[in-house]
């Protein structure tokens, strides 16, 4: 049975698998693995494990080697290539005036080509700037535009809750997110406060929604006029985790009450 591994590449970030061969791994070790780019440095974020070919199928790209003195060496130059490269072609933007932001530039581990990751509002006609890096850099240049929650994936940092944020550390792909789910499980509808380092509603606003919204089949809708031992009143909040909800009496006063001592 085959054994996997976990990869990662930057120093937070998600981490995939890959087919460990007959490598001995430990978590820290530097490995040049396969990948659809080619070879690339990683560092191993998780032992291998056996994995079990009846839940997967998938195919799955193997680790090289082990990295080597030499590879390091490749590393840091890779980084200062990265570095200058992005120096010069924030340059060349504000000398010809494009409206695009560029904020992180990779290298190939071979250090044969250099994409440039950019966000903007519309299309940008950067056929000039091509040529600039070209001329000055001596590579293949690519340059991608993505959206901005696909800024904060790959630049990565601390969400409000003090972890790093979910798209670098483990999502593989964006969900939907919208403010419902921010109302249903009654939280502030506070941009500032339900909004990520994009700007956009925090992904985790969909991780409990399902649960919040299975818990409220069981509570009458806010508006419905219920029987207490108190008399009837109007519903007027939920309160789903404490499974209470609170209850405007018809003199006015409110009083909080445990689902169950609510009289159908």
């Amino acid at each position: 049975m085959a054994k996997i591994v976990r990869v990662r590449f930057k120093s937070f970030g998600k981490a995939y698998d890959f087919d460990s061969g007959a490598f001995v791994l430990s978590c820290g070790d530097h490995v040049i693995v396969e990948t659809e780019q080619d070879l690339c440095f990683g560092t191993v974020a998780a032992p291998p494990a056996l994995r079990d070919e009846r839940l997967s199928a998938r195919p799955l790209k193997k680790v090289f080697r082990l990295a080597n003195e030499k590879d390091f060496k490749q590393r840091e130059k890779n980084l200062e290539k990265e570095k200058s490269a992005r120096a010069f072609c924030i340059k060349c933007v504000n000398e010809l005036k494009l409206k695009m932001n560029l904020f992180v530039v990779e290298s190939s581990f071979d250090g044969s080509k250099l994409t440039f990751f950019f966000t903007a509002e519309g299309r940008v006609d950067f056929r000039q700037l091509v040529k600039m890096l070209v001329n000055q850099l001596g590579v293949r240049i690519e340059m991608r535009q993505v959206g901005i929650r696909n800024q904060a994936k790959m630049t990565g940092g601390i969400g409000r809750c003090g972890r790093p944020v979910c798209c670098s550390l483990f999502m593989n792909a964006f969900e939907p997110v919208s403010i419902r789910m921010a109302k249903d499980q009654n939280l502030s509808l506070n941009p500032t406060k339900i909004s990520g380092l994009c700007g956009r509603l925090m992904c985790c606003l969909a991780y409990e929604y399902e649960t919040y919204r299975e818990l409220k089949k069981r509570f009458p809708k806010i508006g419905k006029i219920v029987k207490t031992a108190s008399g009837k009143g109007k519903v007027m909040r939920h309160n789903v985790i404490r499974n209470r909800l609170t209850i405007q009496m018809d003199e006015g006063r409110e009083i909080e009450l445990a689902l169950d001592d609510i009289i159908t």
